[in-house]
């Protein structure tokens, strides 16, 4: 019963993510080939919803479920992990056709051959976390 409140968060993200077609292969390879405005609209409007949903949390001080006040750090400066994470995180995007939100939603549409795409996030994911304290960051 706890988790009830994540698992319907979960669901209306995945309907709502489906019926934008955000998880259409084909909507972004048009994003990457510069075709179409749909998924850039899609991007720009969660980047919107971002920021105003940030400045509303740090002006009111908004708590938590659990009463706790929602502390959002600043951002450490490193122009370069930004570049090097952002054109990591491209490629693989641009190469699979999904960054990791979709995939959930993708299997559970019944594209089971995103299996696959799963299991190399859960392997570079564990990978990341064993090789972290050696990397620059």
């Amino acid at each position: 019963m706890k988790f009830l409140k994540y698992l319907l968060v979960g669901l209306v993200f995945g309907i709502v993510l489906t019926k934008s077609e955000a998880v259409s292969w084909y909507r972004i390879y048009e994003m990457f080939h510069f075709q179409s405005f749909h998924m850039f609209g899609i991007i720009m409007t969660a980047v919107v919803v971002g920021v105003v949903g940030i400045q509303i949390i740090k002006r009111n001080n908004v708590k938590d479920t659990t009463g706790q006040p929602i502390v959002i750090a600043d951002k450490e400066r490193g122009f370069t992990n930004y570049m090097v994470g952002g054109i990591l995180f491209g490629l693989g995007w641009g190469l699979i056709g999904t960054c990791p939100g979709p995939i959930f939603i993708l299997i559970g549409a019944g594209f089971y051959g995103i299996g696959v795409v799963l299991l190399g996030a859960l392997v570079g994911t564990y990978l990341y976390g064993v090789l972290r304290n050696k990397l620059p960051h």
